[in-house]
């Protein structure tokens, strides 16, 4: 079938809407008109060094089942969906919970511009275009999914906020939910709140936290305390970021998670970190160094998470809960644009203009 798709054609290359042909779904493939799609950090830091163009981005993707393969049983047309990650569904990791930590490995599913056999669903005038980005390429206004990565959601759930919760929201309120699982009462700082922080943040408050935020961007921290934080430092006005952490904190915060992937700023939140803290690893970032003694004394616990450690199928209709309870309002992190105007919500985004850009599609 003909489709558009915002192409990227050169390395760091801007979004550029063409005329694609999708294929039918394979046996276990979902296809999906996508009526909206959040546009996430990763889908603008990996364009920039991608080896295998032209390519369709995309990872946050909502949208109506519009076919299944003839293996698809959970999901079928007519369904109202949002996409995720996609997992192999039978490794060890997968039967016991923990999906993203798939066996078959996050990337080689999620991360090479294909299908697992090489194939892509995806061409132009008969020459191929990568996609299958997260399962899904949802830049785009069809994508290929797969059961795994497709989960049914309310008919009447807006696109433009159930995207989102694929990636970014899943990320954020997974790390506190599924993995610090914070008792009420205790403290946590959330370095870097952009759309994983901040949900983070509304998780945290959820769980009756008191939420200490640490971000550069004003209009961020603004955000961070209506949704709930006690306190949002700007640290480049903080001559020690842990020590004000620590203050706020009344000795140091119980959790801490860093969304930057920045060694100092892992640093920062080791140091600011009382007895026997843990501090979840969020964001991307190629090394760390930090002060081992440091870590061995104070007794604390690193944890590297991908995907908040959720499972889509189970953990995005919980946050739909929470959000029907007022209790995830992720309509706060949200800017809407038309699908033709992604390269100016990819500047936003990467100007920190605005914190979710969503594009929707009629």
């Amino acid at each position: 079938m003909r489709i558009q798709a915002a192409v990227v054609e050169t390395r760091g290359g801007p979004f550029t809407i063409r005329d694609l042909d999708l294929e039918e779904p394979r046996p276990g493939e979902v296809l999906v008109k996508i009526t909206a799609a959040g546009i996430c950090h990763t889908d603008l830091s990996t364009r920039a060094i991608w080896p295998r163009l032209p390519m369709v981005f995309g990872h946050e993707g909502a949208g109506v089942v519009e076919a299944v393969g003839k293996e698809v049983t959970t999901v079928a047309p007519g369904d109202t969906v949002c996409l995720s990650y996609r997992s192999c569904g039978t490794c060890g990791q997968c039967a016991s919970g923990h999906a993203a930590y798939c066996d078959a490995g996050i990337n080689a599913l999620n991360a090479t511009g294909a299908r697992t056999d090489g194939s892509t669903g995806l061409s132009r005038e008969g020459e191929d275009v990568f996609g299958n980005f997260f399962g899904q390429s949802s830049f785009a206004t069809h994508a290929l999914a797969y059961e795994s990565n497709t989960v049914k959601v309310p008919a009447g759930l807006s696109p433009a906020l159930a995207a989102p919760l694929g990636c970014g929201v899943q990320t954020g309120a997974g790390t506190v939910l599924n993995v610090l699982q914070p008792d009420a009462g205790s403290s946590l700082v959330i370095f870097g709140t952009g759309a994983v922080g901040l949900s983070a943040v509304m998780a945290a408050v959820a769980k009756n936290c008191a939420v200490v935020a640490v971000d550069p961007v004003a209009s961020r921290r603004s955000v961070a305390r209506d949704l709930g934080a006690v306190a949002a430092l700007d640290p480049a006005e903080v001559p020690d970021v842990a020590a004000a952490v620590r203050d706020v904190t009344s000795g140091g915060p119980h959790y801490a998670i860093d969304t930057t992937g920045q060694s100092a700023v892992i640093s920062q939140a080791i140091a600011a970190l009382r007895q026997r803290g843990t501090l979840a690893l969020v964001g991307i970032g190629k090394s760390a160094e930090f002060d081992i003694m440091t870590v061995m004394t104070k007794g604390i616990q690193l944890r590297g998470v991908i995907e908040g450690d959720a499972e889509p199928q189970l953990f995005i209709p919980q946050l739909i809960k929470l959000h029907e309870q007022g209790r995830l309002p992720v309509e706060k992190l949200i800017t809407p644009y038309p699908f033709s105007d992604i390269e100016e919500a990819a500047r936003a985004a990467a100007a920190g203009e605005v914190i979710k850009p969503v594009l929707t599609l009629s």
